[in-house]
């Protein structure tokens, strides 16, 4: 609570690992992810039971998995806020070459589980979905190259960061997963526009996106059923759309009551994708503004934080990982009161998912690294060491 109340101490050179890690970290941030994970545990309990027992399984046999991933999660979380951002890009590094092979083995392995978009790997007991965990691999990466390209007699990173992105989505349309798509050109153009991009590039690059959804809208039957969803005025009430748009509409301000919510019982991703649907409509309007209000946080603090940070590489990466956090959950709830159309992307730390928690606890993971009260030297210093 100290750093909460009169800001970071200064790191004193020879300290535990554990009180420097303490003394460093964005206390906010880790209070609002842990805050997120329980409220995704207590929307578990109300969401996953119907599921559970069309399955067959116990009532609370979804709300034990989580918590078993949430445990995970949360430990990878820690241990990889307490690394060295030079360590976190390597590791990364490693990382993404290995959700990178594994996403390419998609088509020749993979399976839909019956969803029609072949994104996850079944491993019998669990199943994994390589596209969360290239995420923030990707961001780490990317942010490498651009700045690297920044150094005097540098690479052009840019153009590297640029071709590994194009190669990426066209890998994750064939899925076809077009938000995820969506939030990996997302996330590299936040770094691009940071690294100080011209607007006549991003202008350029708007334009190729939109040429692209033309594309696919007329020759993916998939992508063009969701667009034409959204479109569409009249919701069918049969739909998930229309189950989540009603159940949006009779929580209300304060909720219908805890345990008193219909729409879990209709839904078939009401534990994962529309998991926002229940909390609106068993707890109201307050609990989804509480909820926005905590992503809002971590993205506003770790943004705040790296303003100071002279490092070229850690402030693209801390802004890429900070902004695609923050825009998934925007893009979920968006879908959820049909504001975007229908992405199949679940909510970080909230909803159920074993890969969507443990890949989201990378990412922060990464953020507090990148984010923790380091000395920054002096520029000249900076700039002088970039010119060896």
């Amino acid at each position: 609570m100290t750093e909460m109340v009169f800001g970071a101490i200064p790191v004193q050179s020879g300290d535990p690992v554990l009180p420097r890690w303490w003394r460093t970290v964005d206390k906010w941030t880790l209070s609002c992810v842990i805050i997120l994970f329980g409220i995704g545990m207590l929307l578990g309990l109300a969401a996953s039971p119907p599921l559970a027992a069309k399955n067959g399984f116990e009532p609370f046999h979804y709300v034990q998995r989580q918590a078993l991933f949430g445990s995970i999660a949360m430990v990878v979380l820690v241990v990889t806020s307490m690394m060295s951002p030079t360590l976190v890009r390597r590791l990364a590094t490693l990382g993404f070459l290995a959700a990178f092979i594994a996403l390419a083995g998609l088509p020749f392995l993979g399976t839909d589980f019956g969803k029609g978009a072949v994104r996850w790997y079944s491993l019998g007991f669990a199943s994994v979905q390589p596209s969360e965990f290239l995420k923030p691999g990707f961001i780490v990466v990317a942010a490498w190259f651009m700045a690297a390209s920044q150094e005097i007699g540098g690479p052009p990173g840019k153009s590297y960061s640029l071709i590994l992105t194009a190669v990426i989505v066209l890998m994750l349309a064939m899925q076809p997963d077009f938000g995820q798509s969506a939030l990996i050109l997302f996330g590299w153009g936040v770094m691009y526009f940071v690294a100080g991009a011209p607007m006549l590039i991003l202008v350029a690059l708007a334009g190729v996106v939109t040429f692209g959804g033309t594309v696919a809208y007329s020759n993916s039957e998939h992508f063009a059923r969701r667009i034409d969803g959204f479109l569409n005025p009249d919701v069918d009430p049969t739909t998930q759309l229309g189950y989540a748009t009603n159940a949006i509409r009779e929580g209300g301000f304060f909720g219908v009551g805890v345990g008193e919510g219909q729409v879990k019982w209709s839904l078939p991703d009401a534990h994962t994708d529309f998991i926002i649907a229940v909390a609106a409509e068993e707890y109201g309007l307050i609990c989804v503004l509480a909820i926005i209000g905590l992503y809002a946080t971590v993205v506003v603090r770790s943004l705040m934080r790296l303003m100071k940070e002279r490092d070229p590489f850690i402030r693209l990466a801390g802004c890429g990982l900070a902004c695609i956090v923050g825009v998934q959950a925007m893009i979920n709830m968006g879908v959820a009161v049909r504001l975007l159309p229908a992405k199949g992307m679940t909510l970080p730390f909230v909803s159920y998912g074993g890969s969507s928690v443990i890949a989201s606890a990378i990412a922060v993971g990464m953020l507090l690294a990148f984010t923790r009260t380091r000395p920054q030297g002096q520029i000249g210093d900076i700039l002088l060491r970039r010119g060896r």
